[in-house]
């Protein structure tokens, strides 16, 4: 038995994002804990908000929690950016990782946004 959000694929996605956000947190400088702390949390935030969006019975709220969650991800791939453009990220293979499975979230989210949006107007 599954809940209903682990059968969807950008959840799976959300899922495989935090575990690179992990990565990239261990090659951080103890110094950088601020970093570390907000792009874990954030990396969380994408899985945390989807789940929460899926749970959801109001298409609107379904979409708010959607794009919550693509803001998350967003967030993430500026404390990627951030951390490359100060020399604390080096592993441009991880950068490339991290940043091409946020691309591919935040399109899959765009589109389950304006799905669930536009199931919502045909409602009213």
């Amino acid at each position: 038995m599954y809940f209903d959000f682990e059968k969807l694929d950008v959840y799976q996605a959300a899922l495989d994002f935090v575990v690179s956000a992990d990565e990239v947190a261990k090659e951080l400088p103890r110094g950088r804990r601020y970093l570390k702390d907000q792009l874990l949390r954030a990396a969380n935030s994408i899985a945390a908000n989807i789940a929460e969006g899926v749970g959801e019975y109001s298409p609107a709220e379904k979409a708010r929690f959607y794009r919550i969650a693509r803001r998350s991800a967003v967030e993430c791939a500026s404390h990627l950016l951030v951390s490359a453009r100060l020399g604390l990220l080096q592993d441009d293979a991880l950068l490339g990782k991290g940043r091409d499975e946020l691309l591919r979230i935040v399109a899959m989210l765009t589109s389950l946004t304006k799905s669930v949006s536009a199931k919502n107007s045909h409602t009213r």
